[in-house]
């Protein structure tokens, strides 16, 4: 029993972290090719959440409602982080690093505000689709469905962005684009089309990561504050840039985090930041390469 507690309690840590993979992935993947601490990041998560659940509720109790949500909610948010870039952000690509850290903070405000006329400020939820409702057994004790399911998400997304980057032409250009962006203007690529490629996908993993984490968690404002903070925290400790050290992170982040529940609960959450500000004095530049 104590051994199948202590893997169920790893089982839960992981599948947080698996979130926190898949929103760092996006925010990792928009520092490494724009160079844009996109602190609206945590808003875009937040409204893939509330749209997965505006989604689902549009859709009554039908058994596929809540995988539709999962399908068009980070869709929403793409297209929304896709305008803003378009409109306001690609101004400023070539200011400092704390013109845009304003500017997007400043859009922080905007979205949060917005989101709250659509929504107000009460909590929401929604359930998980119904084959994932329940718990397995495993060594004796219970674990949701739902965590095993993310579980499986969290790779099937990591191989998904090495096959974007890696076999896709746009994919390749961002990459090369984060290497040397002027190179990459001079072959005669229009490096503004890259940068609106890197962002939709940025924006996208933010929504998924909402989207996905709905029926595990009370769906609210303020819901942003704490993933941006651990999403800033995972991809400088994995390295700036790189979606293998986002996961890396993630795992670290996320397993010390439940390490810290079972051996000293009233202080769990210092856990996961004990152990990333432990690696950064080791290695500043994080556990992977960063590409800046």
């Amino acid at each position: 029993m104590v051994l199948g507690f202590l893997a169920s309690q790893l089982l839960v840590g992981l599948s947080r972290a698996m979130i926190l993979f898949i929103v760092s992935a996006g925010l990792t993947f928009v520092l490494g090719v724009l160079r844009v601490p996109n602190v609206f990041h945590g808003s875009l998560y937040m409204i893939g959440a509330f749209s997965a659940f505006s989604i689902a509720t549009q859709l009554g109790h039908h058994p596929a409602s809540v995988w539709v949500a999962f399908l068009t909610a980070p869709l929403v948010v793409a297209l929304i982080g896709l305008a803003v870039e378009r409109t306001l952000l690609t101004r400023l690509y070539q200011r400092e690093h704390l013109m845009l850290i304003l500017f997007t903070f400043g859009v922080t405000l905007v979205l949060n505000d917005l989101v709250k006329l659509a929504w107000g400020a009460d909590y929401r939820s929604i359930l998980p689709p119904p084959v994932l409702q329940g718990s397995a057994v495993l060594m004796g004790v219970p674990v949701p469905r739902y965590n095993l399911f993310l579980l499986a998400v969290g790779p099937l997304v990591a191989l998904g962005m090495w096959l974007f980057t890696h076999r896709t032409r746009i994919g390749k250009l961002a990459r090369a684009a984060a290497v040397d962006r002027e190179m990459v203007a001079l072959l005669g690529i229009d490096v503004n089309h890259v940068f609106a490629g890197a962002f939709l996908v940025g924006a996208y993993l933010a929504g998924l990561g909402g989207a996905l984490v709905a029926p595990s968690t009370s769906i609210t404002l303020g819901m942003d504050h704490t993933i941006l903070i651990e999403a800033f925290l995972i991809v400088t400790t994995g390295g700036l840039g790189n979606i293998w050290g986002a996961l890396l992170g993630a795992l670290l982040f996320g397993l010390t985090q439940s390490l810290g529940v079972l051996i000293w609960p009233q202080f769990a959450i210092v856990f996961p930041y004990l152990a990333t500000a432990s690696v950064l004095l080791v290695r500043p530049r994080g556990l992977l390469r960063s590409v800046w």
